[in-house]
C-alpha cells in the first residue's frame, strides 16, 4: 500500500529494521530513570539541534502529541488570554481549546487564500501568547518566513508559538523567529504516532518560571526541570525516542530535505494543474504548502478517486473540516520515496486516459 495520507502519514522503512535493534538492545523495558535512556534522551536533544537548526540555546522538550503541546502552552504561559490567528481547522481548534482553558483568549480568521495580514491582526494589550499554525494540514496551506518575520518583528515583547506539525522535520524552519515551535512525528519525521516534539526559547521558560503553574503532570516548569536531567515528567514513549533518533542518525540536514521537498512540491503542483476537474484548493502559488497538497473536485470525483485508488493500493488523504467531501490532500513528506509519486502519476494519468 503505497500511502499519501498526511498523517499518520508512511514511515521510513528502516524503521522495520530499528524495530529489532530496539528489541534487542532492551530499549523497550529499559528503566525511564536509568542510565540507558538518559544517554538516549541527551544524544537524542543533540541530533534533533543539529539535524533541524534548532538554536542552541532553545530547549528541547518530549510531550505524547502536538495536541498536548496546544494544552502546556495555555495552562503554563498564560493567566488570561492567548490570541490565534488561522485559515483553517487545526488553528481553529487549538483556539477553541485554548477558550476553554482561559475564556478570555481572541481569535482572528484570515482567508486560505491569503498571506497572514500581520499588519492588520488586532492583539488585546494583555494578550500572553500568540499562537498560529505554520502548515494547516486541514487546507494545504503555510505561513511563508515573511509574514513569521514580520510577525516577529510587530510582536517582539509577546511570546509566539507555533504548529509545526506538518513541517518540522521537512522544511528548513527560520526557529529564531518565533518562542515555541512543536510537531507531531506522524508526518514529517516518518515515525509512528504517540510522540512530539517541543522547542522552547530562554524566555519561554522565564515565562513560565514566572508564572510557576504546576497543577499538571505536564506542566512546563516540571517538564523544564526534569530535562535539565534528560528525563521525563511521565514514563514516555521510549521506543519512539529510539526510532527518531535512528532516523535523524540517517537523514540528511533540514536544508538538504528542505531542498528535496520544495523542488518535488513545484513538480507535484505544475502536473495536477494540468487536469480540468481536478483544481488546486489554494489558488495562491505563495501561500501553498509545500509539504500537503489539497486538491479540489466535485464530490462524486473525490469519492470515486479515492475508492479507485484504493483498488491500486494506494491511500489518498481525505478532506478535513469545511473541505472533508470536495477535496482529497497528499502528503509531500520526506519517507514517501521519488518512484512512489511517480507510481502515483500513473495512476492519475491512467485514470483520464
Amino acid at each position: 500500500m503505497l500511502n499519501f495520507y498526511p498523517g499518520p502519514s508512511k514511515v521510513y522503512p528502516e524503521v522495520r529494521n530499528y524495530l529489532v535493534d530496539a528489541y534487542d538492545e532492551g530499549i523497550m523495558s529499559t528503566p525511564h530513570r536509568g542510565d540507558q535512556f538518559v544517554q538516549l534522551s541527551r544524544d537524542l536533544v543533540g541530533l534533533i539541534r543539529r539535524r533541524l537548526n534548532i538554536p542552541q540555546d532553545y530547549h528541547i522538550f518530549f510531550t505524547s502529541s502536538a495536541t498536548e503541546c496546544w494544552e502546556i502552552l495555555i495552562q503554563s504561559l498564560t493567566k488570561n488570554k492567548s490570541s490565534h490567528i488561522y485559515n483553517g481547522s487545526f488553528g481553529e481548534k487549538w483556539f477553541q481549546y485554548a477558550k476553554k482553558l482561559r475564556p478570555n483568549s481572541e481569535g482572528f480568521a484570515f482567508d486560505l487564500n491569503s498571506p497572514m495580514p500581520v499588519h492588520e491582526v488586532q492583539v488585546s494589550p494583555d494578550t500572553e501568547l500568540i499562537c498560529f499554525t505554520q502548515n494547516e494540514t486541514s487546507n494545504g496551506t503555510q505561513v511563508t518566513p515573511t509574514c513569521i518575520l514580520n510577525l516577529h518583528n510587530r510582536f517582539r515583547d509577546t511570546l509566539i508559538a507555533v504548529d509545526a506539525t506538518s513541517s518540522m522535520a521537512g522544511l528548513n524552519l527560520k526557529m529564531i523567529k518565533a518562542d515555541i515551535w512543536f510537531a507531531s512525528v506522524q508526518k514529517c519525521f516518518g515515525l509512528p504516532a504517540g510522540l512530539a516534539v517541543m522547542a522552547c526559547s530562554p524566555r519561554t521558560i522565564f515565562r513560565a518560571k514566572k508564572i510557576a503553574e504546576r497543577a499538571h503532570y505536564n506542566s512546563m516548569v516540571s517538564i523544564y526541570e526534569k530535562m535539565l536531567n534528560y528525563q521525563t515528567t511521565h514514563t514516555p514513549n521510549v521506543l519512539n525516542l529510539y526510532l527518531m533518533k535512528r532516523v535523524l542518525e540517517d537523514r540528511p540536514f533540514i536544508k538538504t530535505i528542505d531542498g528535496e521537498l520544495t523542488a518535488r512540491a513545484q513538480d507535484l503542483y505544475a502536473f495536477f494543474a494540468q487536469f480540468t476537474d481536478i483544481t488546486l484548493l489554494v489558488e495562491n502559488e505563495e501561500v501553498r504548502s509545500k509539504t500537503v497538497l489539497a486538491l479540489q473536485g466535485s464530490e462524486k470525483l473525490v469519492d470515486e478517486l479515492k475508492k479507485r485508488a484504493l483498488s491500486h493500493d494506494m491511500r489518498l488523504g481525505n478532506g478535513y473540516g469545511p473541505w472533508a467531501r470536495n477535496t482529497f490532500r497528499i502528503a509531500n513528506f520526506p519517507a514517501i520515496l521519488d518512484e512512489e509519486y511517480e507510481e502515483l502519476k500513473r495512476f492519475f494519468l491512467h485514470y483520464y486516459a
